[in-house]
């Protein structure tokens, strides 16, 4: 009998949330996903040393201050782990801006310029790429940009539906609402457990998907940072989810039947379509206390590690 894993690669795009090279060979997803915190752990990982010290060279070569070259070490880090995933997957690779940049949309998209850039150098069309910025407003519209340049982005830390609603409007081409914080969310406000079938973040990711089809959006929905296999099991058939090895494994384990739960055929009952300007959208998010809790918290984790991450190959520059 086939595994979870195969069946749900029959109906869903599966993506690997890792940067560690062993796991996509093992379990072959189509596209995959990296951060700054999965960058840092991939960067302490013996067999990447090399990697390091040839992005520290390249970084020097690129000249500027010491802090501007260890920002462009971590960019070229970023592609190089990029195209060595890309050898191994048939489809995309997201690379995500330094989250400091998340309230500056001309920052952020000078930064996606350059990581392109850098991945033309490499021989890596742009058509490979996902552009990978947090879901405020100020990275929402400096995808709308990028989109509109032919450089396709995922819209990351995404927990509300406001978010979901104005990625779609701006014409982005992928999000990744995060099915996991959200529930992590809700347990500690209220105490209580869930089930798959009450889990908030299911409940989200399964209400933006419905959405999305019922207006004819052709942004993909891809579920992201999930704490078991039971989220996954019940977002079956949304259009991509990207996986953490450990799950993966899981899925690869379990031979059970598996169904598929979200399908375009199927969206429930009709939703109203939601259009909204800046301070509509700021409102609204401020009003959904999950959403800017975590938001905030995402951003700032990510920035935390994104600092982490120079820190070490400062240590490595220096040594």
């Amino acid at each position: 009998m086939s595994t979870k894993l195969e069946q749900l690669k029959q109906m869903t795009d599966v993506v690997a949330d890792t940067g560690d090279i062993e796991a996509i060979k093992l379990y072959k997803p189509q596209d995959a996903t990296t951060n700054p915190s999965l960058l840092l752990k991939a960067a302490q990982l013996p067999g990447y040393k090399s990697l390091l010290d040839a992005c520290i060279s390249a970084a020097k070569k690129e000249g500027g201050s010491s802090d501007q070259q260890l920002k462009y070490a971590c960019d070229h880090l970023a592609v190089a782990i990029g195209c060595e995933i890309l050898k191994l997957v048939p489809g995309r690779i997201s690379t995500e801006v330094d989250a400091r940049l998340s309230f500056d949309s001309a920052a952020s998209i000078d930064k996606a310029h350059h990581l392109i850039d850098l991945y033309q150098q490499n021989g890596i069309d742009k058509s490979r790429v996902l552009i990978k910025l947090a879901s405020t407003w100020e990275g929402i519209r400096a995808a709308e940009q990028l989109e509109k340049e032919g450089i396709n982005c995922n819209l990351t830390l995404l927990f509300g539906f406001g978010q979901a609603a104005a990625c779609a409007d701006a014409g982005v081409f992928l999000i990744s609402p995060f099915v996991g914080r959200i529930l992590d969310w809700y347990k500690n406000a209220t105490g209580e457990d869930y089930t798959a079938e009450t889990d908030p973040g299911v409940q989200s990711v399964r209400h933006i998907y419905n959405y999305y089809k019922q207006h004819n959006y052709e942004t993909v929905v891809m579920g992201a940072s999930f704490r078991n296999t039971g989220e996954i099991e019940a977002l079956a058939g949304c259009d991509r989810l990207t996986i953490s090895p450990q799950l993966l494994k899981e899925l690869d384990e379990d031979t059970g039947s598996l169904e598929r739960v979200l399908s375009p055929n199927n969206t429930g009952s009709a939703i109203d379509k939601l259009l909204e300007n800046e301070s509509q959208f700021r409102f609204g998010l401020n009003d959904d206390a999950m959403a800017t809790e975590k938001l905030a918290e995402g951003i700032r984790n990510f920035a935390k590690d994104q600092v982490k991450l120079e820190d070490l190959l400062k240590e490595l520059a220096n040594a």
